[in-house]
């Protein structure tokens, strides 16, 4: 009996899932009860779901009436600007004729045609101010008598010059008259001036009025029962239509939804009972009350269970892995459970000696090949610009006198001084074009000053730091290839500036032969493969390499330093010449020149 005893405590303290068979039985009747206590819960639920979808289906109908509004718009804009309609107006006037007949009953043929074109619109009328008429679709034509109501509909399409208003049914034009009696209309009106496109037009008006029955007919599905009430308001919080239960007044006790328009201002408002949504909870809700007080205190020891036993070490790695997501690579959690929590939390701290081991070798990695192919790209610059340099020497030796060979030499001398100035990696813009102008110097020598050197340096970018001989290569292509062959008349342009205060824009431009078509097609097709690259112009890809040496040497060391915003752009109009533009972070300018600054 007593190894049996052993075996159970055993099997419960080492096997999760018997401890959890044990808890589960405790539970079952707690959950029962507190499935019902959750009926509670419910009615707020229920409360926020019905708000939601009253609100899905107010905004749909709020949709719809906006599409509907655009499109009436959009017809008084048709009918207000057409042309025959509004010769047909102005060329009569007070002296009703029998041509003016004729005339209105053509206008009278063409306004159903816009009726037609949207089930909202009940009818269109058009107020001819000459002769004092109304000509609409409801009810044909009529003069009308009062001067008040003449002088308001005038007023209004003065008022209103080409913009648009909406008039309610019930709104005053007299004392004793209003809108929807002078226009036959029981709902709201669009009005506006006729003649929108004449700044001399007559004080005709367009009113293009609504079907109250269709509005209607859309909020009638709307509502979820007889006692509630939905309402649709103007921009200026006037009752448009209103169906359900008008009469009865608003409550706390009432669930008030209202959805706005953003492009008519109108909203849809919908007011219901909530006692009409708790009808069903609240049957239920009798039943919890006899038995709260029986199950809190169960209910609290299970919890108390429950944690020590399963929470309390799941917590524990919960938090164990939250220092170790915030960089904390040093973390252990104990431990002395022998369940599968204990195993668990022993293979997160085996996982967690390893990925720091993993990260330490990784940086160690990258931060070794970044630094060789650092090294390897910088060393390419100074020998091919020195081979290039002794071949200009070489030529000026044959050429002409040892004046310009000594200049030369001067020149050169100067610029490895700055290129080689105790060690510094970056220079400022400002320094960078001094440099270069010894170098330029030298170029300007070996083809007899056939060019001029322009700079172009805007004032906030000269203090910019970046790194040294990164501009050498481009300017050394613009000449050799821009300026070879030309006798004169040559010219480079160095410019730089700051664009949106967080990126400098360097660029060369020469007034060379150009680049054709076809070539600057791969060059730019080379530079965009090299730009996606993880590691641009990294040793594995040289033995492919056999072109654009300085192109991906610049574009390499850019990326090395200032990483994925720097970029390189060629462009190039045969006949016009080249331009070379680079790319660079601002912040990230300063930032590799404090580092630079620090490990020097």
């Amino acid at each position: 009996m007593s190894a049996m005893l052993r075996w159970i405590v055993d099997r419960f303290s080492q096997n999760i899932q018997a401890r959890l068979t044990g808890y589960f039985l405790l539970i079952l009747l707690p959950l029962v009860i507190i499935s019902l206590f959750a009926i509670e819960r419910s009615r707020d639920i229920l409360y926020h779901q019905a708000v939601e979808r009253t609100e899905m289906a107010l905004s749909s109908a709020m949709n719809h009436f906006d599409l509907a509004l655009q499109n009436v718009e959009e017809i008084s804009t048709l009918i207000s600007g057409d042309s025959g309609i509004n010769e047909l107006l102005n060329k009569n006037s007070v002296n009703f004729s029998a041509q003016s007949i004729v005339d209105f009953s053509y206008i009278l043929d063409q306004l159903p045609l816009f009726v037609s074109v949207n089930r909202f619109v009940s009818q269109i009328t058009i107020y001819h101010q000459a002769s004092n008429r109304f000509i609409s679709t409801h009810y044909g034509g009529k003069k009308l008598e009062g001067e008040l109501e003449q002088e308001w509909l005038v007023e209004a399409a003065r008022r209103n010059g080409t913009g648009i208003s909406y008039v309610m049914s019930e709104s005053p034009v007299t004392d004793t008259v209003t809108f929807g009696q002078i226009t036959n209309t029981d709902s709201i009106s669009l009005i506006r001036a006729m003649d929108l496109y004449n700044s001399e037009r007559q004080s005709n008006l367009l009113v293009v009025s609504f079907s109250k029955s269709k509005l209607l007919n859309i909020m009638k599905t709307l509502l979820p029962s007889e006692s509630s009430r939905i309402s649709l308001l103007n921009d200026r919080g006037e009752v448009v239509v209103e169906t359900g239960s008008v009469d009865t007044e608003i409550s706390d006790k009432d669930m008030k939804v209202m959805i706005d328009s953003d492009y008519s201002k109108w909203s849809l408002e919908m007011v219901q009972a909530k006692s009409e949504l708790y009808t069903e909870t609240d049957q239920l809700r009798l039943f919890t009350v006899a038995i709260i007080g029986l199950s809190i205190l169960l209910a609290i020891i299970i919890s108390w269970v429950v944690y020590s036993g399963i929470a309390a070490p799941v917590l524990k790695l919960s938090r164990g892995m939250k220092r170790l997501s915030s960089g904390e690579l040093n973390i252990h959690v104990d431990t002395k459970r022998k369940d599968e929590f204990g195993f668990l939390i022993q293979s997160f701290n085996k996982m967690a000696v390893m990925q720091k081991h993993l990260i330490e070798d990784h940086y160690e990695q990258q931060l070794r090949l970044t630094t060789t192919e650092l090294k390897f790209l910088q060393s390419q610059i100074n020998p091919h610009f020195l081979y290039n340099t002794l071949d200009s020497i070489y030529w000026m030796a044959k050429n002409y006198d040892a004046d310009e060979i000594s200049e030369m030499v001067i020149n050169l001398s100067k610029f490895f001084r700055l290129s080689l100035n105790k060690g510094r990696e970056m220079f400022t813009i400002e320094e960078s074009i001094v440099h270069l102008h010894y170098y330029l110097r030298i170029q300007q020598l070996r083809f007899m000053d056939n060019f001029e050197v322009n700079y172009e340096i805007s004032e906030d970018s000269r203090a910019v730091p970046i790194l040294k001989l990164l501009l050498q290569p481009l300017v050394e292509n613009a000449i050799i290839h821009g300026m070879e062959g030309k006798s004169s008349g040559g010219r480079v342009v160095i410019s730089s500036h700051i664009e949106k205060e967080k990126t400098v824009v360097i660029s060369v431009k020469d007034n060379g032969p150009g680049i054709g078509e076809e070539r600057l097609r791969y060059m730019q097709h080379e530079l965009e493969l090299m730009d996606a690259r993880r590691v641009p112009n990294s040793t594995q890809d040289d033995e492919h390499v056999k072109d654009l040496f300085g192109l991906r040497n610049v574009l390499g060391r850019m990326k090395l330093y200032y990483g994925h915003e720097a970029k390189l752009a060629v462009d190039s109009v045969v006949g016009v010449g080249t331009t070379v533009t680079i790319y660079l972070p601002l912040e990230k300018c300063r930032e590799v020149n404090l580092e630079t600054s620090r490990s020097s």
